[in-house]
């Protein structure tokens, strides 16, 4: 196997693990502000009270999905994002159904109301399978909210990098980057909350585009703050693939984009 497969499977099987892996801790909500030892904030936007930091735990890989993305992208074009993306898809419907699968399944009767029983009050679960049935049981329209979001937010990111990049040639790749990602995240947070919450759940619109904006802001900065690991990125795959070939598949790239 030569260097440009095996770094594509690298890349691939990071890629699909961060995705995966965001899409099931989202069911989980915390707070970035008492995480880090902070009082919540009480924010105001559009009218609705009491807006803080309140997000879901994928917010934490998401935006290294992006990255991952604009590396991707770097040296493999829209062709290897887009197959990418789609296995991605296919893998978490696949996951969801499995999981769906294992929900309907009848518990043992000890596993479900004893296993999860201990001497400490604080760490006693009475209903095993009804914690695995919240746990993995996301609801539909989250389901297809988040998925809707992230395909249009690749498709997206892929057009914005590489404009950037016909722009302003091969320099400034924290701008094709970090901007790429940063326009991707905008849509991405909005549409997976439009879908999942104001066609799914019957909120408001106005509190959905709030805690949008509220989700953006953080995903936004943590966009700006991953940006030399892009550059660690770049580094690592050009001094892997030496220059050569590395300036041989990003040619290739941006060609198959044009």
């Amino acid at each position: 196997m030569d260097k440009r497969h095996r770094l594509f499977l690298i890349l691939a099987g990071f890629f699909i693990t961060n995705t995966l892996i965001a899409e099931f801790i989202g069911i989980k909500i915390f707070s970035l502000e008492e995480t880090f030892g902070f009082k919540p904030l009480d924010m105001k936007l559009f009218g609705v009270e009491g807006l803080g930091f309140n997000l879901t735990a994928g917010v934490m890989l998401w935006p290294v999905v992006f990255v991952m993305t604009d590396i991707i992208n770097e040296y493999y074009g829209k062709k290897g994002v887009r197959f990418l993306s789609n296995m991605a898809v296919a893998l978490i419907l696949y996951a969801f159904l499995i999981f769906y699968a294992g929900i309907k399944l009848v518990p043992n009767e000890w596993w479900q109301f004893q296993s999860g029983i201990h001497d400490d009050p604080s760490q006693s679960l009475e209903d095993m399978d009804l914690a695995f049935r919240r746990v993995f049981g996301q609801g539909l329209w989250i389901i297809i909210g988040s998925l809707v979001a992230f395909l249009v937010g690749q498709v997206v990111d892929v057009l914005v990098f590489h404009r950037i990049k016909r722009a302003t040639g091969e320099g400034k790749v924290w701008l094709r980057a970090t901007g790429s990602t940063v326009v991707s995240q905008f849509i991405d947070s909005y549409v997976v909350l439009v879908i999942a919450f104001y066609v799914g759940a019957d909120w408001d619109i106005v509190r959905v585009l709030a805690i949008g904006t509220v989700n953006y802001l953080y995903k936004f900065s943590l966009a700006i703050i991953l940006t030399p690991m892009i550059y660690l990125g770049h580094y690592l795959i050009d001094r892997y693939l030496g220059e050569k070939l590395a300036t041989k598949m990003k040619q290739e790239a941006q060609a198959g984009t044009n």
